[in-house]
């Protein structure tokens, strides 16, 4: 049955079949045809547009349109026939990867954003009880990542969606310190100023 709902379109005429978005979209709805990428079936895409950042061409956006429902139980059955185990979670917010944001996401919107090393998620067990209830939150590494592009993603994510604070999570690390920095450069880059909360993550060693 049909619904409307959000959904990819790929634009043919820009696709230049690349195939990046392809290992992007975890559910496999992507494949390369014919020099192309196209939708495999309606129903294994989630319209949450994870693939969107690696298009270099920009072919791929998100459309509200009637389309088949997503169907997570054919997505894990798809999935299976071709080697790989699904699970579903629910995040706050997807992607949840700096890089992969869009800087007009829906989700942005007057919120208070959580950004957090990753070095932090994987060591922080209450994090979702503590710091994530009803917030969208970024995840991305100052060290290894590319801290300009940082900068101006949250630059223009400061410019458009009136974030009332941001909670800045990071690990007790000197690699770590970069993340407030590049919030605050994002910041004075913006022309704004937002009540920013550090919060340090300290490894118990004992």
């Amino acid at each position: 049955m049909k619904i409307k709902r959000r959904i990819i379109e790929i634009d043919q005429e820009l696709c230049d079949g690349c195939g990046m978005c392809v290992p992007a979209c975890a559910e496999g709805a992507i494949e390369v045809v014919n020099g192309k990428a196209r939708l495999v079936s309606e129903k294994y895409c989630d319209g949450l547009g994870a693939c969107i950042g690696q298009c270099p061409k920009g072919a791929i956006r998100v459309v509200e349109k009637e389309a088949e429902d997503f169907d997570e139980e054919a997505v894990v059955e798809y999935l299976r026939k071709r080697g790989k185990r699904a699970v579903f979670a629910s995040p706050n917010n997807w992607p949840v990867q700096i890089r992969l944001i869009s800087p007009n996401a829906s989700f942005l919107k007057d919120s208070e954003l959580v950004v957090i090393s990753d070095c932090a998620v994987a060591v922080y067990d209450d994090l979702k009880n503590n710091l994530l209830k009803n917030r969208p939150f970024l995840i991305g590494c100052p060290k290894f990542d590319d801290a300009d592009m940082y900068v101006d993603k949250f630059s223009e994510i400061f410019k458009n969606n009136n974030i009332k604070k941001i909670v800045c999570v990071m690990m007790e690390v000197p690699c770590c310190s970069g993340l407030p920095m590049i919030l605050k450069r994002a910041m004075e880059l913006a022309d704004v100023q937002i009540p920013m909360e550090e919060v340090v993550v300290y490894v118990n060693r004992f």
